[in-house]
C-alpha cells in the first residue's frame, strides 16, 4: 500500500506485533537515514548475541544436572555388578 516497512511492522496483526518495538524503531531509523541494510545487520547481531548468552546460561545450569544424572547411572551399574558378588560371598561362607 506504499507504507514504510517500520509502519507496517508496528501495526502488526490486531495491534500485536511479533517483532520487538526496538527493532521496529531501528528499522524506521534505517529507512530515514537510507541505511536499512546495515541497521538490519546490527539488529540481527544484537539478537544473536542475546541468544548465545541465553544458551550459555542454560547450558551452565544444565551441566551440573547432567553430572548428577551420570553419577546415578554409574552408581547403579556398580551396584548391579557388586551386589551379586556380595551375595555369592555370603552363600560361600
Amino acid at each position: 500500500e506504499g507504507a514504510s516497512l517500520s509502519a507496517s511492522l508496528s501495526a502488526g496483526h490486531g495491534g500485536r506485533s511479533v517483532i520487538p518495538p526496538v527493532v521496529v524503531h531501528m528499522i524506521g531509523i534505517g529507512e530515514k537515514s537510507g541505511e536499512l541494510g546495515p541497521m538490519l545487520v546490527a539488529a540481527a547481531d544484537t539478537y544473536e548475541k542475546e541468544l548465545e548468552a541465553g544458551i550459555k546460561a542454560t547450558l551452565g545450569m544444565l551441566e551440573p544436572l547432567l553430572i548428577v544424572v551420570m553419577g546415578v547411572v554409574v552408581g547403579f551399574i556398580v551396584l548391579a555388578i557388586l551386589l551379586p558378588l556380595f551375595e555369592l560371598n555370603q552363600v560361600v561362607t
